[in-house]
């Protein structure tokens, strides 16, 4: 496959070779192999994203609250800050938390891909093995690799929230297990004008903030201990799968738990297969969009200019955004 210098040299999916995987950077452990998709985020396409969207200098943060959400799923840790007195006169605070339990990146080494050719029968992005990322000694396609560029560009928000508050859609909970179609999605564009653009990050809003705020702490509790949960998101299918790549997204997020919908209905297809092993997209999961929302139907745009900067965490699997957006 030939590396491509812009988004606009992205092969069509029906072009692609091996549409789950399109490792062409660099060579294993490269600085280029970490970035992935980002890759084409080069100075020159910045610099015209920021001219064109950056207009009234209105701007958003991203990013939940640290203690959000406060009974994490998957078995994972309660956040938890301490405040300590470090001199007569000053403090300082210590931090112990999981990235994945609030708004956070998914890494590309977070989640992997079937490989029956591999010993351990999965792969990470670039060919990344189980080894290579279990016995720390190789801080391959690490976090810190995004951290030394930062994430920017042009964004766009597709609020399929309140497209479905405005269209009189029945309420479905952001935590059923129900899948958001590419139609649903074109619908939404077109209902507030949304022009997707070669390179864009997406955001998208299904409401999971709003609805998670206003649960009793005995249904988080509860949400926390069930059996199972059921999560809200995209479909995952052929048609989401090539919808994502022929729109040539530089990464994605939502303000879901988890951008696609959780269980898999199809056990063969995931998303994050495709996305975070495969193409070297990043995923973003429980970001704050609720304001963002908010801002885009005042100013009446929903396109804007992005920055975020992971943890420079060599190694790393995941990050808090550090986002924001600007108008």
């Amino acid at each position: 496959m030939t590396k491509p210098t812009s988004f606009a040299e992205l092969p069509s999916y029906e072009a692609l070779q091996d549409k789950k995987r399109f490792w062409v950077w660099g060579p294993p452990g490269s600085h280029e192999e970490g970035m992935g998709m980002l890759n084409l985020l080069t100075p020159d396409h910045v610099a015209k994203c920021a001219s064109k969207e950056i207009r009234s200098g209105d701007r958003v943060g991203l990013g939940w609250e640290f203690h959000k959400v406060e009974q994490p799923y998957f078995g994972r840790i309660h956040y938890n800050m301490k405040i300590i007195q470090s001199g007569p006169t000053s403090f300082d605070d210590e931090y112990h938390f999981n990235p994945q339990q609030s708004s956070q990146w998914d890494g590309f080494r977070h989640h992997s891909q079937p490989d029956k050719e591999s010993s351990d029968g999965q792969l990470w992005y670039g060919g990344t093995s189980k080894k290579e990322i279990a016995e720390g000694k190789s801080d391959r396609i690490g976090i810190h690799h995004w951290a030394q560029e930062g994430i920017a560009g042009r964004g766009v928000l597709i609020d399929y929230a309140s497209w479905a508050k405005a269209k009189g859609k029945k309420r479905v909970s952001t935590m059923a297990h129900f899948g958001i179609t590419v139609a649903e999605l074109n619908d939404v564009c077109e209902y507030f004008n949304v022009k997707i653009e070669r390179g864009d990050i997406l955001f998208l809003r299904i409401g999971f903030i709003e609805e998670w705020n206003s649960l009793t702490e005995e249904q988080m509790i509860a949400y926390r201990n069930g059996p199972i949960a059921y999560h809200t998101g995209v479909e995952a299918s052929e048609a989401m799968v090539k919808w994502l790549w022929d729109n040539h997204f530089s990464a994605v997020a939502s303000d879901a738990v988890s951008f696609e919908v959780f269980p898999p209905k199809d056990p063969n297809v995931s998303l994050h297969h495709y996305l975070l092993a495969g193409w070297g997209v990043p995923i973003g999961e429980m970001f704050d969009l609720d304001g963002l929302a908010k801002l885009c139907q005042k100013l009446g745009r929903y396109s804007f200019f992005i920055t975020s900067v992971p943890f420079n965490a060599v190694g790393g699997v995941s990050s808090a955004p550090n986002a924001m957006a600007i108008f």
